[in-house]
Order: C-alpha cells, then structure tokens, then sequence
C-alpha cells in the first residue's frame, strides 16, 4: 500500500433487497425527479425485466415520461446520441438505468453529454480519455437511479463510463466522480432470469476488478477491503448462482460483489493489463467484455508475474487456498490454478477459439492493444501482447488445420 494521496468516495446510496424495485418512483421523488425516462434494453424488454420496473409507476406520484431500449453491446456512441436525443424530445428530468454495464454506461454518457450540453457526445471524447477530478468537475444536478440486472461491471456505482467510437474502433473511457448515480437499487429477482453462461462471464467481470484492484500500486486498506472480499464471495457464490439462478441469496451476494469490485477498481486505478487486452479485443472482434477478461485473467498473470508476485498470498488466502510458508511463485501457480478451475466449473471457455479469429491477427492485436486508453499507466511490450494472444487464439489454428 502507498502512503501518498489517495481518494475515495462512494457517493452512491444503494438500496438491496428482494422486491426492492417498488422503492424506485418514491426514490426519484425524494431526487424531486417528476418526468423519469426509463433506460434498458431489447433484451430485457423481452425477458420481463423491463415490465417489472414499468408497472412501479402506475399509480405513483412520479410519470414515467418514457421508454428508450435501443441501447446495444458496448455503449455506442450512436446509441448515446439517440438516447440523449430521446430525453430531451420527451423533456425527461430524471434518468432510470435498468440493465448490464451496456446500458448503464450509456446513461452515464447521456449524463455527461447533458451536463456538457453535447449533442454528439464523441466532440466530448478527444483522444479516447476524459479524466476529469474535484474540483474541476462539477456535480452534475440530474436525478439518477440505476437498476443493475447483472452482477459484473458495477458500473451502477463507478465514476467510470466505457463508450465505443465506431469511428476511432476505441472503447473510450470518461471518469468523473459525478457520474455514478445518485442511487443504485440491488433487486437480485431482477437477475434471476440471467442465463447460466451470462452469470459466468459477468462475475469474472467484477472478479477481474478485484484483482486489478488488490494488485494495484495506488491500492489503500479501503480499496483492499472491497476487493478482498469481492474475491470471497465470488468464489464462494459464482457457482452457486450459476447452478440455479433462482438462488436470491446467491445472486444477491454477486450485486453487492460487483458493486464493491466495481468501487476498489475505481479508487485503487492503476496497472490493468487484464483490461487493456479486453477493451482492445472487444473493440476488434466484440467480445463481450466480461467474456474477454475471464478467459484473459488467468494467461495474463502467466505472461506477467512481476505484476502479481507481491500481494499474491493475500490472493490465494481470499480464494481459501493453504498459502502459508509457500514461496510466492508456487502460490501464483495454485491461484492460476484455481481460477481455471473456476472457469470451468461455472462452464466457461479457457480461449476465443470459438470465435472464428484468424491466427494471422494476433500481430494486429498490438497496435489496438498499445493505444488503448486503459493501457496508459503499464504499456505492454510487444512480446507480452503476442505471447497473450498466442494462448487465447492459437488453439483455433491448431484446430482447424
């Protein structure tokens, strides 16, 4: 831990529970929020989700002054132009974010393209990273409740906005410490319904952030008491809520995960490598982002032990492995060890090699990794960025020949 400056706030009131939806319209009017504009996605629409949260308002005190669910994978910057242009066509007040970090990102973007009066919110993204602190940025006055439906990005509570430049092909971060909503709801009977495979790969999601977060030169007690246990309740309920989705306990547990993952990423922001190569694959071949970091995690702590080596019996202690009196390099491979088998046992992939990647793209993956906005503070070498992509692409080639 460093004894430099550090910041740390949560500025987000969070309400969890089960049913814990029906608090939402009295929520905004306490935000003296009266014109809500309801925010999600097709998917959720066709899954009930969106429904649940709509028949909140009948007979409230608050009117839901609309409904937007064209909001798509990875927070397009088209999709935020449109929803910004939405809200104001419907002369919205309040901003409800009920879905995955897709949706909540890109409520945050209409958020700041709002308060920056933008109306093509990539003017507001030169160069791929708005950073913005205190007292620079401002508070930004829009009442704002998020509804997360998965239990990964946290993105309900982090200072952080991911959007996608279709024109730069760069998923472009915007961090502001008024950003993040007002108020987040954790209703884990809206997650019940997240299929199996969803549930795998957005928990590695907020697995990930721990890691990053503990890992992290810039990390304090605060931000390693969210990202240790973080680590232990995703060990421990991951495969619970994998195995039966109807688990509330469990998928609880993963809401209030992701949220404390989410916020010791934030406050402890540091070396991301994991990330670094997730935003630049999912910008080049749209993985999803949770997906990408859970098969990354692993083989980028092979290819960069150096990162990992110094705090990792506390890993291995939070994933209830026997660590002590062991030499740091043995611990790093049972960790390795037992994140994999993490990975299989809630059925996740150990490579993209169903993702039909050309074995002569690994060489492209460096530039998009070595420009991409979350590498900045530990650029990667040439030969790391090969050697990753060699193990997570490689097996395709091997396959198919």
């Amino acid at each position: 831990m460093t004894s430099n400056h550090a910041q740390f706030m949560m500025r987000t009131a969070v309400h969890s529970g089960a049913g814990s939806r029906e608090l939402i319209p009295d929520l905004f009017k306490g935000l003296q929020s009266r014109r809500v504009v309801l925010f999600s996605d097709r998917g959720l629409e066709k899954a009930g989700v969106v429904e649940k949260v709509v028949e909140q308002f009948k007979d409230a005190d608050v009117e839901l002054a609309g409904v937007f669910l064209d909001i798509e994978q990875d927070a397009a910057s088209r999709c935020v132009n449109e929803a910004v242009h939405y809200f104001r066509d419907v002369e919205g007040d309040g901003l409800l974010a009920v879905g995955g970090g897709s949706v909540m990102d890109t409520v945050k973007g209409v958020k700041f393209s709002l308060h920056e009066e933008l109306t093509d919110i990539k003017d507001g993204l030169q160069g791929g990273l708005v950073n913005l602190t205190w007292p620079e940025a401002n508070l930004i006055p829009i009442p704002h409740i998020a509804v997360p439906t998965t239990a990964g990005t946290g993105s309900e509570v982090s200072p952080i906005a991911v959007i996608y430049h279709e024109e730069l092909k760069l998923k472009t971060n915007i961090i502001h410490p008024f950003i993040s909503a007002d108020m987040a709801v954790l209703d884990p009977e809206l997650t019940a319904g997240l299929p199996p495979f969803i549930t795998a790969f957005t928990g590695f999601d907020a697995l990930t952030h721990a890691v990053e977060a503990l890992m992290s030169p810039s990390a304090t007690a605060l931000t390693d008491a969210y990202a240790l246990q973080t680590i232990r309740l995703i060990e421990h309920y991951l495969p619970q809520a994998v195995e039966n989705g109807e688990n509330i306990e469990a998928r609880l547990q993963m809401l209030q995960a992701s949220l404390m993952g989410i916020t010791a990423f934030s406050f402890a922001l540091g070396p991301i490598p994991v990330h670094n190569f997730a935003h630049a694959y999912g910008a080049m071949f749209r993985i999803p982002h949770g997906l990408a970091n859970a098969v990354l995690l692993p083989v980028v702590m092979e290819e960069l032990p150096e990162l990992y080596l110094p705090r990792i019996h506390e890993f291995g202690e939070a994933l209830r492995l026997k660590v002590e009196g062991k030499h740091p390099q043995t611990v790093l491979a049972e960790v390795i060890d037992r994140i994999r088998d993490l990975q299989q046992e809630v059925g996740l992939p150990a490579d993209f090699s169903d993702r039909g990647v050309p074995q002569d793209t690994i060489q492209k993956t460096v530039p998009a990794v070595q420009k991409d906005p979350a590498g900045f503070a530990f650029p990667l070498s040439e030969k790391v960025i090969v050697a990753v992509g060699e193990k997570v692409f490689r097996p395709k080639a091997i396959s198919a020949s």
